[in-house]
């Protein structure tokens, strides 16, 4: 079992910065195969924003792209999430996830893990 808490979401005038994080316990993140952060808006569905391989690297979306950047600290079994340039559309609640097990990693539907959201609220 992972348990999976996320802080650091507020809000945020567009064009501010936020950073996201994800505190795993229970188990080390090293032993499990990807972290994705997933965000969701009101009236739509669970939507991907960017994962990390462990062993391969990050894949963000075409959203993400250039402003959204995911990373680790090892020692903290922690995942962070930078948000730059933030935009009204970006408000949701943002989600991260872990996937156990080799595979895809921009459906939600693979992961096996989540946390309870933080939501991010972007005002222009």
């Amino acid at each position: 079992q992972v348990q999976l808490v996320e802080s650091g979401g507020g809000p945020v005038q567009a064009g501010g910065s936020l950073r996201l994080s994800c505190a795993a316990s229970g188990r080390s993140l090293s032993s499990t195969y990807a972290m994705g952060w997933f965000r969701q808006a009101p009236g739509k569905e669970r939507e991907f924003v960017t994962a990390i391989i462990w062993s391969t690297g990050t894949y963000p979306s075409d959203s993400a792209k250039g402003r959204f950047t995911i990373s680790r600290d090892n020692a903290k079994n922690t995942v962070y999430l930078q948000m730059n340039s933030l935009k009204p559309e970006d408000t949701a609640i943002y989600y991260c996830a872990v996937k156990r097990r080799e595979g895809a990693v921009k459906s939600a539907r693979v992961y096996d893990y989540w946390g309870q959201g933080t939501q991010v609220t972007v005002s222009s």
